[in-house]
């Protein structure tokens, strides 16, 4: 179903950030706010990676935070969000190239690769692509891509779904044609989407994980897996790297959740703003100039990309 004009703003206003807030934060309400220069933040207290049989911290971020932060970053994280294509707002992939010596450095992967916005799906039916076919090019991009890097058969890759609530139908099409056309190759798919309420028809309520969770199995496609985007306080606890227990996230059977974004949603994270920098960004331990996503996953290697 398309949204309606007005649920339409209600979509844009809860388009996620995830990954593409870390590089062009002036695309959302919160960033507008916020100072040009953000504001130094007190670090997060330090803390190693768990144990096994518990739930692993991780990050997200468009910009690579450089090898040396990285190596040091392990030791609060178990692993790291890994762009195979452009991510959202930038100019190239700095990621590139990272992962043997991201994997030497015993990081695990979250793979992910940049899904295209509704505007850009109609913008290229407009010129005769439909967006099937650019579902499914987008989804070879992102399989060449993790075969240059060197992730193994049966990797997990992510297709980043930046915008919330019902997808419209060509939505629906590219997202549904990038996971078959990568389920089709060597590698498993994936979505990156938001595991947020929001407002449907008339007394209803939608989250785009459970749309497609959905759509899937009325299609009998092939299984995606899914990386929950819910920043909400409650159930997250904020800019914190103790994190929530998954199960807690709201949505069965998630790979990993994201729990907190870069710059923070104000109407969403007012129970835990306190968690945050004052510019309202979340920064990494340690590094008061890495601003980034929190995450756990139920793995230290969520893609299985080592």
């Amino acid at each position: 179903m398309k949204p309606s004009i007005a649920f339409a703003a209600v979509l844009t206003s809860l388009s996620l950030g995830s990954c593409h807030r870390a590089t062009t934060q002036a695309t959302s309400a919160a960033a507008a706010s916020a100072p040009t220069t953000p504001t130094p933040a007190q670090p997060l207290a330090r803390q190693s990676a768990p144990s096994a049989g518990k739930d692993f911290p991780g990050f997200d971020r468009n910009e690579y935070p450089g090898d040396d932060t990285m190596a040091q970053m392990h030791a609060t994280f178990a692993f790291t969000g890994y762009w195979l294509t452009v991510p959202p707002g930038a100019q190239f992939n700095q990621w590139s190239g990272k992962r043997d010596l991201l994997r030497k450095q015993g990081w695990g992967f979250l793979v992910l690769a940049n899904g295209k916005l509704e505007k850009e799906i109609l913008a290229a039916q407009a010129a005769g692509v439909p967006a099937a076919a650019l579902g499914q090019r987008d989804a070879l991009a992102a399989v060449a891509a993790a075969t240059a890097e060197g992730f193994p058969a049966h990797t997990l890759l992510f297709l980043d779904q930046e915008e919330g609530g019902r997808l419209t139908a060509p939505q629906a099409a590219y997202l549904l044609a990038w996971t078959e056309a990568v389920a089709a190759s060597t590698y498993k798919a994936g979505v990156y989407a938001s595991g947020q309420l929001t407002p449907d028809d008339p007394g209803t309520v939608i989250d785009t994980i459970r749309e497609i969770r959905e759509s899937v199995g009325k299609g009998h496609l092939h299984p995606v897996e899914f990386f929950d985007a819910q920043d909400t306080c409650p159930p997250s606890n904020g800019c914190t790297v103790t994190t929530p227990p998954i199960a807690t996230a709201g949505e069965p059977d998630v790979i990993a959740w994201q729990y907190s974004q870069s710059p923070r949603r104000p109407s969403l994270t007012a129970a835990c703003a306190t968690t945050y920098a004052a510019d309202g960004n979340c920064y990494a331990p340690g590094f008061p100039k890495i601003f980034l996503d929190n995450d756990v996953a139920t793995s230290p290697d969520p893609s299985h990309g080592r």
